[in-house]
């Protein structure tokens, strides 16, 4: 049997690139310093401990006692991730919104609400979900000479409560709102319409003081928005629908002492309140006046 020779090159070149590796290996190593494979962890695992679902909701409400919503928002958060598929994430989506709204962090309030609305539309608490967020709207709005949204997306949810829980315990409330909000938004419209009608732009400003009429007639601006009618259409000549509001106005405020101006501007032009019947109007406020 013929030995052969060992391949002493083949080798040495193999030996060369290992103790090559070895060298950079070494070399890279140097640039951890802090690394000591047998000495102490530097950093540890910390294993939190399982906390069960009913004991983290108690935490949440302790911490809502003791005037800490925003970290009860947290926790409420909190469980509503580790038990996603339990009643708990019901509970704590919940009481995620009530904690952000007792924080004063509406947005997150509303996303919060509406998200509850959406997943459980049928609970016994949804009424309350969705008064959270209408309240939420309804802190923020602005002095009426600023942009009216939050007051309109107020009015929507508020609306909304009174129609689809009817029996729930917000409706009450939610009607009165509805009323504040609808004044607010009321006296945006008037508060713009004076404007136009100032600079004689008669026009603009009718369709400011009708969108009071049509939209928000049962709140207090309804009475000077009739006597802005009269103003703006004998601003504009036409004399019969200048008289119709007068003759409504009179009809619903008798007493008030809009009409009693709007009588005196009319009769200064040897005019009266007379009624139109056809007048959109007297169609809107469906009274007959007599002349």
């Amino acid at each position: 049997m013929t030995l052969v020779a060992p391949n002493f090159r083949m080798f040495a070149l193999a030996r060369g690139l290992l103790l090559a590796g070895a060298t950079a290996a070494l070399a890279s190593c140097s640039m951890f310093d802090d690394f000591n494979p047998f000495g102490a962890e530097k950093y540890k695992m910390v294993i939190e401990p399982d906390v069960p679902a009913s004991k983290a909701y108690d935490q949440g409400l302790a911490q809502l006692a003791d005037g800490a919503p925003q970290d009860a928002a947290k926790k409420f958060t909190d469980l509503g991730e580790k038990f996603p598929d339990s009643d708990w994430a019901r509970k704590g989506l919940l009481m995620t919104t009530y904690a952000q709204y007792e924080a004063g962090d509406f947005d997150s309030t509303e996303s919060s609400a509406e998200r509850y609305v959406k997943l459980y539309p049928k609970s016994q608490e949804a009424a309350y979900a969705l008064y959270l967020e209408a309240s939420s709207y309804y802190r923020q709005i602005p002095d009426i000479s600023r942009d009216q949204e939050r007051a309109a997306k107020a009015l929507v949810a508020f609306q909304q409560v009174v129609k689809d829980y009817p029996k729930s315990e917000y409706v009450e409330d939610s009607k009165y709102k509805i009323q504040v909000t609808m004044d607010q938004l009321a006296g945006k419209e008037m508060s713009i319409g004076r404007f136009y009608l100032n600079r004689r732009n008669y026009t603009a400003a009718i369709n400011r003081f009708r969108n009071v009429l049509t939209a928000y007639q049962t709140t207090r601006h309804s009475e000077e928005a009739l006597y802005r009618l009269v103003e703006s259409y004998l601003g504009l000549g036409i004399t019969d629908e200048a008289q119709t509001a007068a003759a409504v106005l009179g009809h619903n405020f008798p007493d008030g002492q809009w009409y009693k101006d709007a009588y005196n501007l009319l009769k200064s032009g040897g005019l009266s309140p007379q009624e139109n019947q056809q007048s959109w109007i007297s169609k809107l406020y469906h009274s007959v006046v007599p002349s």
